[in-house]
């Protein structure tokens, strides 16, 4: 029998093992996470657009930004 001690360590077991995913090799800008609070009504309006235009809501709120005019200040 060997003389090693096991030692437990905090974390995910497969953390260590694991080597890099396609998403670690892809192109990626920085992204920020926005957190706004809407009213019931407001929410559940945009979830019957989404889904009537079958669009995800981030996809909805992302093209709403990309439309914005930066030269109309």
């Amino acid at each position: 029998m060997s003389n090693k001690r096991l030692v437990m360590k905090a974390g995910r077991p497969s953390a260590a093992k694991a080597g890099p995913t396609l998403s670690d090799l892809a192109d990626k800008t920085a992204t920020v996470r926005v957190n706004f609070d809407l009213d019931r009504a407001e929410h559940t309006k945009l979830k019957i657009y989404a889904a009537k235009t079958g669009r995800s809501i981030t996809d909805i709120l992302r093209e709403l930004v990309h439309s914005i005019d930066e030269k109309s200040n």
